[in-house]
């Protein structure tokens, strides 16, 4: 269930309380009038249900309440209510895990920024990738994938790309590039200082490189690993599933892909460079189209299952003996 705070224009409230009155899915319906400042007009609060969500805001929407005032969601945890589960049991039993797009477009555009922390972050995870090259460590290989924050601006990409916001795709693509480079860079640096230095380890010295080797030649199944890993982000985000997000950055070879880059110029290695750059390419490419395509698709999957039962589906719910 979803609480919503609204400050409304005095003159929209009657027939916005007479909408949210009427609505099935809001219950616990509270108007203040001519309590808030800044804007003024009529605070309003209600709780709707979560399938109900996005219906309801967007007829906030057309009413033009985001517009002349202001509309805040916040998710509730935990409700107790007899009323409330009356009220779910009349909609579709997915209504409790759908997505309310509002959220989800919030959580991908503040992917969308990138503050100095964020190259940063790229850069720190370049160094840790690379230093797990250098000794044929698979376990910073993942460290550095979890650091990486590349993940959110790949999706934010893809968003812009959905809704045309030609400066979502471009404050994006511009972060990717600025940051894979100064990741590279960061590994081309640090690998120069091992080399001259001689720290690199022996069997490195001698071309056992099989963590390097995994990264530098894209096939197949990296193709297919960055398409899996696409529709599970997709998946995760839309849903706000954290953990299951984790699983997509350790899943995806890209920072470390840029660290092989780095490090395999350092060391003269140029053609295993060039197949870290397909390797990287082809990662960002695949989990960017992925999004693209995913994101509208699931919004049209929530939107046929969470559609209210018709009345012969509530009388004989599927499953039942009538």
């Amino acid at each position: 269930m979803i609480h919503v705070r609204l400050v409304a224009p005095p003159d929209l409230t009657a027939r916005l309380t007479s909408y949210l009155t009427s609505d099935s899915g809001v219950m616990n319906l509270t108007v203040f009038e001519g309590r808030t400042r800044k804007p003024e007009g009529d605070a309003v609060q209600f709780d709707v249900l979560q399938g109900r969500a996005n219906e309801v805001i967007a007829r906030l929407r057309e009413f033009g309440v985001d517009e002349r005032g202001s509309i805040i969601l916040e998710p509730l945890a935990t409700v107790i209510s007899s009323p409330a589960r009356a009220a779910e049991g009349r909609r579709s039993r997915f209504d409790e895990f759908a997505p309310v797009w509002e959220e989800v477009d919030s959580r991908i555009r503040s992917n969308g920024r990138f503050p100095p922390s964020w190259y940063s972050l790229l850069v720190i995870a370049g160094l840790i990738a690379a230093v797990g090259l250098l000794t044929n460590s698979q376990i910073l290989i993942v460290g550095a994938m979890v650091v990486g924050p590349e993940y959110g601006a790949i999706v934010a990409l893809a968003y812009g790309a959905t809704r045309r916001d030609t400066r979502l795709v471009r404050t994006s693509g511009q972060a990717l590039i600025v940051g894979f480079a100064l990741a590279v860079v960061a590994a081309l640096l640090l690998g120069l200082v091992v080399r001259g230095a001689g720290l690199e380890t022996r069997a490195f010295q001698l071309g056992v490189r099989p963590v390097s080797s995994l990264i530098n030649a894209p096939d197949w199944f990296s193709f297919i690993v960055a398409l899996l890993a696409g529709v599970v982000g997709v998946i995760s985000l839309t849903e706000a599933r954290t953990s299951t997000l984790i699983g997509v950055f350790i899943s995806v070879t890209t920072i470390p892909a840029a660290a092989d880059m780095g490090v395999s110029l350092a060391f003269g290695s140029n053609q295993e460079a060039l197949g870290s750059l397909e390797q990287l390419l082809l990662n960002v490419f695949v989990l960017a189209a992925v999004a693209v395509a995913g994101i509208p698709s699931q919004r049209r999957l929530w939107s046929r299952v969470t559609r209210p039962p018709t009345a012969a589906q509530a009388v004989h719910p599927p499953g039942s003996d009538g």
